[in-house]
């Protein structure tokens, strides 16, 4: 292959696996429960697609140093467990939603009676709540970003017989059509998700959301 071809290779390869929604629709899914800014979002789909970059050139070095069938096995057993670990964090939003609407339905049910008492506790709960959705958005984030995309590792490993320049050119390439795409399906798709009026069931948007992610996992884990 010529060097200009593995250089549209590699650029190919970022945005069409970029598309595929187990990479972006987590993320748009949180964006709207948890409602980030259009910044946040970006901040969060660029975070993504560089871990997303880094965890693929790793591997990429891996394949280098012990040979393809290692790298492609280590690839696909990464893939596996970020697939279920994705499972595991939409499960988990969702139990955590289920149970916040339960213990905001029986606040309700006592009504005033605790008083100012009452107002400290929802103040305490508040905080909780933006503590959980900081160390939520952190733990998608490393999930999505752990996950490298194999298809791009041959064409950088007919790359290594031209040089490390061409080598740097097709990371900085692939890098950039990555998180690109990234930031631009996420961008879009969040904004389009916000216009989607969900009626009642907005009463229970974060479990959906956990659900939303853990089927997401689900299709992860069966295309792996």
């Amino acid at each position: 292959m010529t060097a200009p071809l593995l250089v549209g290779t590699v650029a190919a390869v970022g945005v069409l696996h970029t598309l595929v929604p187990d990479h972006w629709a987590p993320i748009v899914v949180i964006a709207r429960q948890r409602r980030w800014s259009a910044a946040r979002t970006v901040q969060a789909a660029a975070i993504a697609g560089f871990g997303h970059v880094t965890s693929t050139l790793v591997l990429g070095v891996v394949l280098w140093a012990v040979g393809a069938a290692v790298a492609q096995y280590y690839g696909h057993l990464v893939n596996v467990v970020a697939a279920l670990a994705l499972i595991a964090f939409g499960l988990w939003i969702a139990y955590a939603g289920w149970r916040e609407l339960r213990e905001h339905d029986q606040d309700h049910d006592h009504g005033d009676d605790h008083g100012d008492d009452d107002d400290h506790d929802h103040g305490g709960h508040h905080q909780h709540h933006r503590v959980d959705s900081a160390s939520q958005r952190t733990t998608l984030l490393l999930i999505l970003g752990s996950s490298p995309m194999v298809e791009g590792l041959p064409a950088f490993l007919a790359a290594s017989t031209y040089g490390f320049a061409l080598l740097a050119t097709m990371a900085a390439v692939f890098a950039l059509a990555t998180i690109a795409t990234y930031v631009a399906v996420t961008s879009a798709a969040a904004r389009g998700l916000e216009r989607l009026s969900l009626g009642p069931l907005e009463r229970y948007g974060e479990v959906l959301s956990g659900l939303v992610v853990a089927a997401v996992g689900v299709y992860a884990l069966v295309t792996a």
